[in-house]
Order: C-alpha cells, then sequence, then structure tokens
C-alpha cells in the first residue's frame, strides 16, 4: 500500500511513475483519480479538454466542489468559454507544474479521456507549419464530409481521435498535409515526450456495459439540470469555439435554436457520446503500454488500490 512517506514519494524526483488514468468517457476515470489521490496523498492533475472551461459542469462531468475540497484538481475552471484551449497551451501548464508538484512530494495523478492531451506529454508535439489563407479559403469553402473523408484516406490515425464535425481540426490536419506532404501523425512521430516516466493505466468495461452507463449519465445530468446550464452558456458561446461544440450543449443549442425537439436533443447525445467513446476506444487499441484494469464490478476504490500496488512495485523496481 502507497503512503505518503512509500517509496513512491522517496522517489518522488527519481524517475517514479507518474500515473495516467485512460478509459472511455463514462468508464469511472474520475472516481478512480479522486480514491487513488486521496491513497498516495497526490494532487489530480485534469487531461480533459472541456472540463477546462469555467461554466461547462454538468455536461462535462465535471468534478464536483466537494470532489475538489477532498483532493486538490489542476488545470479545471482555467479559461471562459469563448476561450480556444489547444494541446500545446496544455502541454506548457502541465511542463510548470509536474516539478512544482514532485518537489513538494505530491504524485500528481493525470486523468483523462482527451487522446491528444495524453499524447502531447507522452509523445510530443511537432513543430506546426504556418496558416496558409489562400489554402485555407479553400477548405474552409469544401463540405465538411468531404474534408473528414479526405483525411481518413490521407491520415486515418489522426482522423480516428477527431469527431467528424470537428471543422477546425480536420481543416488544421489537411492544411499540415497539403503544405508538407506529410500527415500530423507523421510529423509527431519526431516529437520529443516530456522528460518523465509515465504509466497508463485504463479502464476497461464490456462495450454494451459502457453504452448503458452512457445512457444512464445522461439521464442523471439531465435531471441535475442540463438544460438549464446549456441555456444559461447559450449567450455566452460563440458558435464554433470548442466548448460551443461540446457533447451534451451543442445538441441542446440545436434545440433552443428551434432546430430539433428537446426528446431528438437528448437522444442525439446518447449517440454522439456513444460514437465518441468508440472513437476513443479506437484510438486506445494503439497504445501497447496501457494497464488494462477490468472495471467490471469493482468499484473505485478497489480499482485505485490495484494502480497504487502497481505504482509501489514500480518505485521499488526503480531503485534496483
Amino acid at each position: 500500500m502507497i503512503t505518503p512517506g512509500s517509496n513512491v514519494h522517496k522517489r518522488a524526483r527519481e524517475g517514479v511513475p507518474i500515473p495516467i488514468l485512460l478509459g472511455p468517457t463514462a468508464s469511472g476515470k474520475s472516481a478512480v483519480a479522486l480514491a487513488l489521490a486521496q491513497r498516495v496523498g497526490g494532487e489530480i492533475v485534469n487531461a480533459d479538454a472541456r472540463c477546462v472551461y469555467r461554466g461547462l459542469d454538468i455536461g462535462t462531468a465535471k468534478p464536483s466542489p466537494g470532489e475538489q475540497k477532498r483532493v486538490r484538481h489542476h488545470l479545471v475552471d482555467i479559461c471562459d468559454p469563448d476561450e480556444v484551449y489547444n494541446a500545446q497551451r496544455f502541454r506548457e501548464q502541465v511542463a510548470r507544474l509536474l516539478p512544482q508538484l514532485l518537489a513538494e512530494h505530491k504524485l500528481p495523478v493525470l486523468v483523462g479521456g482527451s487522446t491528444l492531451y495524453v499524447e502531447a506529454l507522452t509523445v510530443g508535439l511537432f513543430e506546426g507549419v504556418g496558416a496558409n489563407p489562400g489554402l485555407r479559403k479553400t477548405l474552409d469553402k469544401t463540405p465538411l464530409k468531404t474534408l473528414y473523408g479526405r483525411l481518413q484516406h490521407l491520415d486515418p490515425q489522426t482522423a480516428s481521435r477527431l469527431e467528424p464535425h470537428d471543422r477546425v481540426r480536420i481543416t488544421r490536419a489537411l492544411e499540415v498535409y497539403d503544405q508538407n506532404g506529410t500527415s500530423i501523425s507523421c510529423l509527431q512521430r519526431g516529437a520529443r515526450p516530456l522528460p518523465y516516466t509515465f504509466r497508463k493505466f485504463g479502464l476497461r468495461l464490456e462495450r454494451s456495459h459502457l453504452y448503458a452507463r452512457i445512457d444512464r449519465r445522461v439521464e442523471r445530468m439531465l435531471a441535475a439540470g442540463l438544460v438549464e446550464e446549456a441555456q444559461q452558456l447559450s449567450t455566452r458561446v460563440r458558435r464554433g469555439t470548442p466548448a460551443y461544440k461540446t457533447i451534451g450543449y451543442r445538441e441542446l443549442f440545436a434545440h433552443f435554436e428551434g432546430r430539433c425537439t428537446l426528446d431528438a436533443a437528448v437522444d442525439k447525445i446518447k449517440q454522439h457520446t456513444r460514437n465518441y467513446a468508440k472513437r476513443q476506444l479506437t484510438w486506445y487499441r494503439r497504445y501497447d503500454d496501457v494497464v488494462w484494469l477490468d472495471a467490471e464490478g469493482e468499484d473505485a476504490t478497489a480499482l485505485a488500490e490495484r494502480v497504487a500496488l502497481a505504482l509501489d512495485a514500480g518505485s521499488r523496481r526503480g531503485e534496483r
């Protein structure tokens, strides 16, 4: 069992593995991260691309104020909903944060389902090419379905982790390819990770059980006031921003604009969330360094204990 005086903390600045909790949306990552951080005396670092936004609380399943009081969370509620937050900014902030936490002997516990953010730390980011106004204008005039189909053909790895409606990132990926003749995924192979030892732990559920959990979670969000939260945000979020396009909100915005009924919007939230989970699972299959934990029938405390034991074992191996 890891305690604040264990090998993990004694070796906090000597290469101890920093855990990253992965898993599809609604798999229970946040609860396990909370239990793990409490177990080891650590602090949580958010790696979810939407939890950074203030006001997107219910629809992102953001840790509650009570949970954030129990364990300190970093990179939560750091942006206004009309800002654009990206992987580069995330990497820079984490690069500053990790040495601070380790110097305080606080084990960082990274948690999130945003694959690009995880790879920004563990793989790195490449030096991007500049924008090409003429090319961008042409791409902006092209139907999104056409753009996504082209990206699937040219760079299936990048396409698999992007949402089909994400015009900004799809356009950027094609812009990079058209100017370099090389895909983003290829360029990223020459990128460098942050100088830490990361260890990935993933939560695994039967697909049908995961989808059922997603549907139940959407119902809980609605009961908690998701429609009202989205209504308040609708006047503050600009169309086209990441916050506007967040699942759970964009469907309700369409309802408020008279483009669908509330029932249809709810059905789309569930469907889009299941589709997102499927894309996450597809992307995770690329990783050969994940310790997968069967989350069926185990509570967060038991799963956190399994992660803690693995980290402690890894710390002892590092002393040899």
